[in-house]
């Protein structure tokens, strides 16, 4: 049966959270769009350099709406009003207390990330303003991931939507206003971030408030929520965090081989990552779905809810990335046209488009074993599955002077499907044992 109640409450999770995913690339193409129309290239260059340091830093503490979520759902599935609490509120105490970290150690953590990128001096001076002011954000940016994930956590549907899209098009008009307004370059897009944080931060705990009422969390409860467990959150927070730098290393690589083979590639690569980008975006979305249905089932001990979850997830997001691997196998080289109008660039893209095809359907078991693990909060088991696969990426990548750039995509291959496959044999080991809700 390819459509059955698990799979229904599981599109009613997953399709707000696609369609929340999808708006956050639109963000970096406006953000694009308005910086690439003033007056000097040196604008779009620091902005850039600057995104890419603040999506490295807030990517390395994304951990705390993955175990936020985990423990949420837990604390949902066995109907633990205090737990459920307790989860609200120790991991926001932690993004806080981190966030105001970021602000007031800013400075020396900004020459550190310019002194690391290096290049042209007018644009690594634009970088500075555009990062001075960007990561006053940090205790609403790390906020708005444990607020995220607590709302996901008890199955609030359209939070997520809520949340990503009124911050994401607040964003956007700001950015219209400040930088092409009040001419304010880098400065105005910077601070039209931290307004937008800011902003969805106050809606976060609104709707949070809501749902602490509906759920029976009392006053006396928050106000000893703190307490508790706090060194499981942390070793938690620690092993997902360890996962999270691995990956971005492994993809920081191939944008680090890919310039070792020339202007062109690079240009090729970025391209077709985006493409890679998006499918990943909407095959996320099931993924945060899978968290919160299977952390339920972990919270309730209840193996039949959790294999209902898991076997859905397979129909649905398989028969999706099958999708998209049918979509840029009939019309890849149209959406390459519509993303670069360099002829040279379609035509060398055109070489490299057959993984497109096949890294959906390859990536897809990771994407959801990711989200089973999530749920359990395995973070352990999440940290060394990385390790393994980053292991046979980095492996692999000795076919690049041979293969050329098909070598850095077999990389990536290898490194998805050792994610997933590892995952899988922990997941399998585990149920045969019986020792999953252990």
């Amino acid at each position: 049966m390819l459509f059955n109640a698990a799979d229904k409450a599981l599109w009613r999770l997953a399709l707000p959270m696609i369609f929340s995913n999808i708006t956050v690339p639109l963000l970096g193409l406006v953000d694009t769009a308005v910086i690439g129309h003033l007056d000097s290239p040196i604008y779009l260059g620091g902005v850039a350099v600057g995104a890419t340091a603040t999506s490295f830093l807030f990517m390395l503490l994304l951990f705390l709406r993955m175990s936020t979520t985990g423990l949420t759902a837990q604390a949902f599935g066995a109907r633990d009003p205090q737990r459920l609490a307790r989860a609200l509120v120790q991991p926001l105490g932690l993004a806080l207390a981190a966030g105001l970290a970021i602000v007031l150690f800013r400075i020396p953590l900004i020459n550190l990330a310019l002194h690391i990128v290096g290049g042209s001096e007018a644009v690594l001076e634009q970088a500075r303003r555009f990062l001075e002011i960007r990561w006053l954000s940090a205790p609403a940016s790390l906020a708005n991931l444990v607020l995220l994930g607590w709302l996901l956590g008890v199955q609030y549907a359209r939070a997520p939507v809520i949340l990503l899209v009124v911050g994401n098009v607040l964003n956007i008009v700001l950015d219209l206003w400040l930088v092409m307004g009040l001419h304010m370059n880098v400065q105005g897009a910077a601070l039209a971030t931290v307004m937008a944080e800011y902003a969805t931060f106050f809606i976060g705990l609104l709707m949070a408030r809501r749902v602490l009422a509906l759920r029976g969390v009392s006053l006396s409860m928050l106000k000893n929520a703190w307490r508790g467990d706090i060194r499981r959150l942390l070793a938690l927070n620690r092993d997902i965090m360890l996962r999270s730098l691995l990956l971005q290393l492994c993809f920081g690589a191939v944008t680090v081989f890919g310039a070792r083979l020339g202007a062109d590639i690079v240009a090729v690569n970025a391209v077709l990552m985006t493409m890679l980008t998006f499918t990943a975006y909407a095959l996320d979305g099931f993924a945060y779905a899978v968290e919160a249905h299977s952390g339920q089932a972990y919270g309730a001990r209840d193996d039949s809810q959790l294999l209902a979850v898991w076997h859905a997830a397979c129909r649905q997001s398989g028969l999706v990335a099958l999708a998209f691997a049918l979509i840029y196998g009939l019309a890849g080289e149209q959406i390459i046209a519509l993303l670069t109008s360099l002829p040279s660039l379609q035509q060398l893209a055109d070489r490299y488009l057959v993984w497109q095809m096949i890294l959906p359907v390859i990536g897809v078991w990771c994407y959801l074993l990711d989200g089973m693990f999530i749920g359990a909060t395995r973070g352990a088991e999440m940290r060394n599955s990385m390790a393994v696969a980053a292991a046979g990426f980095a492996l692999t990548l000795l076919t690049v002077p041979a293969l050329g750039n098909h070598g850095l995509w077999l990389a990536l291959a290898v490194f998805l499907a050792l994610r997933g496959a590892s995952l899988a044999v922990i997941w399998r080991r585990h149920w045969q044992r019986g020792t999953w809700f252990s």
